[in-house]
């Protein structure tokens, strides 16, 4: 059993996480961050949940880029296949859940 406080926690550095579980071959990771990711695609789908700070979503539909900005408690889903990059405006926690080995 384990409480995570996921306002309180950081990393030294940007998209550091905290394996949370790992389940069936699905991990959950809690990543603190303050710079973009990269463009990529995963293995499989991901939940992205915004726990504190904002997060602009760029994707690619249709190889046209798209943008969505994600407020504490907002969730993005990636489908398999969908190109996708997260920046965050300041400091974000975020809560991702995806198949183990998953960019």
């Amino acid at each position: 059993m384990e409480v995570i406080r996921s306002k309180e926690f950081t990393a030294n550095r940007a998209w550091g996480a905290k394996d949370i579980a790992k389940m069936n071959g699905i991990t959950t990771r809690l990543h603190w961050t303050d710079q973009p990711y990269k463009w990529h695609v995963n293995a499989g789908e991901e939940v992205f949940v915004v726990m504190d700070g904002i997060v602009e979503m760029l994707y690619k539909e249709n190889n046209e880029v798209k943008s969505a900005i994600l407020n504490s408690g907002d969730i993005f889903f990636a489908s398999v296949g969908t190109e996708h990059v997260a920046h965050p405006k300041g400091e974000a926690r975020i809560l991702v859940v995806e198949r183990e080995g998953s960019v």
